[in-house]
């Protein structure tokens, strides 16, 4: 069975040449060399959950470089919002450090609670955007 794009196609072999409906999707047979007919069947697959980020792209960005920063991470090493800090090598002192580094770049104050909440860039840049929206209300 072969899956793109929250489609699936399966083959299984039938005697006979036949095309009805299943399901809204067309269900086609045919002839191999008058040996065996394959049938090609479509059924929908559930897309995938799409989570999309309240945060601001440049806010997510500014963390990334923040992050990138802090941790050292090579260049070559991808860091985008999904990045969690502890997959990243960062242990707890590194993610208060963080923490600490992002408060003096957005001039913010971030609780110990929220503090503990952050595992992710996405997580952060969320928070951030909370809070800069907090602090000019």
């Amino acid at each position: 069975m072969a899956s793109l794009a929250g489609s699936s196609i399966s083959m299984q072999p039938r005697h006979a040449l036949a095309t009805s409906r299943v399901s809204g999707l067309k269900l086609v047979s045919f002839m191999n060399q008058g040996r065996s007919s394959l049938s090609y069947g479509l059924r929908l697959m559930p897309s995938r959950l799409r989570i999309s980020c309240a945060a601001k792209p440049e806010t997510v960005d500014k963390v990334c470089e923040i992050v990138r920063k802090q941790l050292a991470v090579p260049s070559d090493k991808p860091v985008t919002g999904e990045s969690k800090f502890a997959e990243l090598g960062a242990d707890s002192l590194d993610t208060v450090e963080i923490v600490m580094g992002l408060e003096e770049e957005f001039g913010i104050t971030v609780e110990e609670d929220n503090a503990q909440n952050i595992s992710t860039v996405l997580d952060a840049a969320e928070l951030i955007d909370k809070l800069c929206g907090e602090k000019s209300a």
